[in-house]
């Protein structure tokens, strides 16, 4: 009979590749390094888009490389998942979650596996209530979900499943801590090119923000599917300047907060954005949309500004508001560097650590 007591706990982990650049592969990463050697926790990972080795010529065929990668990702689950103790899935939401969640929780469950769900995104309602014949009937089936905040918790709470928190940490000794003081108008956004994050109104936002303060400046980070209509939009509005840097890989992005001096975020859907604690332990004072569970992250008027989504004036007036009151944006910047202290390796590393070994009992 097999000593479940006895060696390192085998995690199969799976989760995107930092290929595909985002808070959830970044902190995927984060969480593969943080038990790297580690003498209790083996951690295995399997991207949800592997790279093919054999054929690679194909992935370059649109079409023909979601086939290949998706029978790719069905061989590699097979091949590791009967050889560990449990399974933790890192999932996003709507499709990505049936071609990317759905076939591991299978293959854990065919080989008599635990499986955790460790769920991101904050289109949770959304997915429950469109996807009805996939999303809350396989939820159930997972032994274990894990959420990054509480606004999850809440969300899965009205659907009767019991969710638990264990927050997206930060490696803060990464993201240095600078004083801005006095504040400069330098903005910085760096959420991606897509419907959901709506940098479109950051930019309307700045055109307001720049008619005051001619010398402002806006630098933004990111790519995505919407971004020859983000850099259309900056030509429209005549924006004076704004820096394009494009993709930014996570091990140089303190190099950019260390450039700027004020975060803008004007998401529509969002759960708890790791730019915005990235924003707090650098010192750059916040002003955003209250988006999904950013208000549980951001105290309105205690470590950021807030404003309703879509309302990109009253997010220039924010922005304005940080460098015209000075005492206020330096208060702002205190309690947020004092908050993200939670979100530390340091803070989450022992639920992880019971997380594995509930799991493996």
């Amino acid at each position: 009979m097999e000593n479940k007591t006895a060696g390192k706990i085998k995690v199969l982990f799976i989760a995107p590749s930092i290929r595909t650049l985002g808070g959830q592969s970044v902190q995927g990463k984060h969480l593969l390094e943080a038990f790297e050697n580690d003498r209790e926790i083996e951690m295995e990972f399997v991207p949800i888009d592997p790279k093919l080795t054999r054929l690679a010529v194909l992935q370059n065929i649109k079409y023909v490389r979601t086939v290949v990668t998706s029978l790719d990702y069905w061989r590699l689950l097979f091949e590791k998942v009967r050889k560990a103790d449990f399974v933790l899935v890192s999932s996003a939401a709507m499709s990505g979650y049936t071609i990317s969640t759905l076939p591991p929780l299978f293959v854990a469950k065919f080989y008599g596996k635990k499986v955790v769900l460790n769920y991101h995104s904050g289109e949770a309602e959304h997915h429950i209530e469109t996807a009805t014949r996939t999303a809350l009937p396989s939820m159930r089936k997972f032994d274990e979900i894990i959420v990054p905040s509480q606004f999850l918790v809440d969300v899965f709470a009205k659907y009767n499943l019991k969710a638990n928190v264990i927050f997206n940490f930060v490696e803060t000794e990464k993201f240095a801590f600078r004083t801005r003081k006095p504040l400069r108008p330098v903005f910085l956004s760096n959420r991606n090119f897509e419907k959901h994050y709506s940098v479109g109104d950051v930019l309307r936002a700045f055109q307001i923000v720049e008619k005051k303060f001619p010398a402002a400046k806006l630098i933004v980070a990111g790519y995505g599917s919407e971004e020859n209509d983000i850099k259309n939009l900056a030509k429209n509005l005549n924006l004076k300047n704004v820096e394009f840097v494009g993709r930014v890989e996570q091990s140089e992005m303190p190099k950019i907060y260390n450039r700027a001096e004020i975060y803008l975020n004007s998401s529509i859907v969002d759960n708890a954005p790791l730019s915005i604690i990235e924003a707090f332990a650098c010192g750059l004072p916040v002003a955003s949309t209250n988006a999904g569970g950013i208000p549980y992250l951001v105290e309105n008027e205690k470590t950021g500004l807030l404003v309703e989504m879509k309302d990109y004036k009253s997010l220039a007036e924010a922005a304005i508001r940080l460098l015209e009151n000075q005492d206020l944006a330096q208060t702002l910047i205190v309690n947020a560097r004092s908050e993200c202290e939670k979100y530390t390796w340091k803070k989450v590393e022992k639920k992880w650590r019971e997380l594995y070994f509930k799991m493996r009992s």
